[in-house]
């Protein structure tokens, strides 16, 4: 990828890392690639070579780039990102075309992870876990008919999934559920494109809700894992 594929620059240092790792993020530079010099970049982008230095550095901090003396600097292999690197969250904020690799690696990780966090909260769930799980389908619900609404739909969505989280009332899921916000908001929306109706979604988010509100956990985990074959569905990571 050329450099003059990518958006223009305004701003400091921190603005030109989130830039690089968005497209990093994006695929348009792969495992492996040699990544632009410093010089390159301070030129196409009109800053100066210490501004692309300390981009870069978080760049590497997160695992994203190495730079090495007389190699120049390449792309890491995906399974060296620190995805769950606060930073690399907020780089993951609001982006919508994630590498196909990295959507297949996030989805995984759900799949494996989000049925037991949901078996947790019909297990631990209080009145308040249970409302703001209410409160969030309610809001799926009214905004799953009209295509313009679709990013309100998704926030939604992503309320529920951070309810289901925080119902599980243990400290580490909970943090976690923070972390991948951003990358289950990147999964939602993907998701969202391939899809007419919402109506399937709907269904089996409900069972979910039902589930957790029955403090039944073995469904809990059951409808969790509908939810997750539907998005599986719906990325066309299966058919």
């Amino acid at each position: 990828m050329t450099l003059d594929a990518l958006p223009p620059h305004q701003g400091g240092a921190e603005q030109l890392a989130r830039l690089l790792a968005q497209a990093l993020l994006a695929g348009h530079w792969q495992p492996g690639d040699v990544f632009p010099r410093e010089l390159d970049l301070g030129k196409h982008f009109a800053v100066s070579r210490n501004q692309v230095r300390n981009a870069l550095t978080s760049l590497t901090a997160a695992g994203l780039l190495e730079r090495t003396a007389g190699r120049g600097t390449l792309v890491r292999e995906m399974g060296d990102w620190h995805l769950l690197d606060p930073l690399m969250s907020e780089w993951m904020t609001g982006l919508v075309n994630l590498d196909p690799q990295l959507v297949r690696a996030i989805y995984a990780f759900r799949f494996s992870a989000e049925p037991i966090v949901a078996g947790l909260a019909a297990q631990a769930a209080q009145a308040e876990d249970i409302e703001r799980l209410e409160s969030a389908f309610a809001g799926m619900e009214s905004s799953a008919g009209s295509v313009d609404s679709r990013a309100e739909h998704a926030e939604y969505d992503v309320a529920f999934h951070d309810a289901t989280y925080r119902a599980s009332h243990n400290l580490v899921w909970r943090q976690m559920g923070h972390l991948l916000r951003p990358s289950i908001m990147a999964l939602i929306h993907r998701s969202q494109h391939h899809t007419d109706t919402l109506d399937d979604s709907l269904t089996r988010h409900r069972q979910v809700l039902d589930a957790i509100r029955s403090r039944d956990a073995s469904a809990a985990e059951t409808a969790a894992r509908e939810v997750l074959r539907r998005t599986a569905i719906d990325l066309g990571i299966v058919s």
